[in-house]
């Protein structure tokens, strides 16, 4: 007796679809429309009160904008942020590392930094540089808690710029500190080891291998730091420091016109706010090369 099976059902192919005859329905988005069309409406009115409200006062605007006195005062601007920003970075990428060591006391001397100068307020640090020979009449020069060689009097060691410049750097050193080691942690710790193991000295290591990549990390926030610098080096016009915010505060004082020397400073900032941010994207997509297309 031979046992038979029947053979596996086989299902018949079905006939292809006639694609063309499907009807295509876009989709609709009728809120996204609606969204900008008041988006778009509400931008339009902005700038027709702009245009048409003679409270903005162009005419006045235009007057100074490109004042001397006014020109002079982004220069002093510029030049606190540069001063300030290199600065700042330099000091921090020593604290940055001085994080990352072995040694227990940099560490706490650098975190120890960091916290103080995150913790007290800008203002306040630009007035104890400002107020120095108040605190120090001298500073002497000698053998530590002994005998001093050289004496120096503070009076008119550090000016009003000095004193600025000292405290936006010192400040913006904390910040820079945490910016550079994030983007260090950032990187692989393999690479490192791989380094290590053909050889290749520790510091070129840092400079070769670890800081070209953490730059990637590094620099929005840098970028960030850097245009928020710029906008506050406005907080040195408590010291009288003609840089922008305060020479447009002078002028308007003596004129009364308030609104249009404001927009002269804020126009200012926005066109030397773009220039960073363009030149941010430059200096990333330079760093950028090997990571994306």
């Amino acid at each position: 007796m031979s046992l038979t099976s029947d053979p596996p059902f086989v299902k018949a192919p079905a006939e292809p679809e006639d694609y063309g005859a499907l009807k295509v329905v876009p989709v609709r988005h009728p809120w996204r429309w609606a969204a900008v069309i008041v988006t778009a409406v509400l931008l339009a009115q902005f700038a027709h009160g702009l245009a048409t409200n003679p409270g903005w006062e162009w005419e006045v605007f235009a007057e100074f904008f490109t004042a001397e006195v006014i020109l002079k005062a982004v220069w002093v601007t510029l030049q606190l942020t540069a001063y300030g920003t290199a600065l700042g970075f330099a000091l921090g990428i020593v604290l940055a590392f001085m994080r990352l060591s072995d040694s227990p006391f940099l560490k706490a001397v650098s975190f120890a930094y960091i916290w103080a100068f995150r913790s007290i307020p800008l203002i306040v640090q630009l007035l104890f540089w400002f107020n120095l020979a108040y605190l120090y009449k001298e500073l002497k020069f000698g053998i530590p808690f002994g005998p001093g060689f050289f004496t120096f009097d503070t009076m008119g060691l550090v000016g009003a710029m000095s004193a600025a410049v000292l405290g936006l750097a010192l400040h913006q050193a904390a910040y820079a500190a945490e910016i550079v080691r994030g983007g260090v942690l950032a990187v692989d710790s393999g690479q490192l080891e791989a380094a290590a193991a053909l050889g290749i000295p520790r510091l070129r290591q840092i400079r070769r291998i670890v800081l070209p990549q953490a730059m990637r990390s590094i620099l929005p926030n840098a970028a960030n730091e850097v245009i928020s610098l710029f906008k506050g080096t406005s907080i040195v016009s408590v010291m009288a420091i003609g840089e922008l915010f305060y020479q447009v505060q002078v002028i308007y004082g003596r004129n009364g016109r308030v609104v249009p020397l404001l927009m002269v400073a804020t126009a200012w900032y926005i066109l030397l706010t773009t220039a960073l941010s363009v030149l941010q994207h430059y200096v990333e997509r330079h760093f950028a090369k090997g990571s994306t297309r």
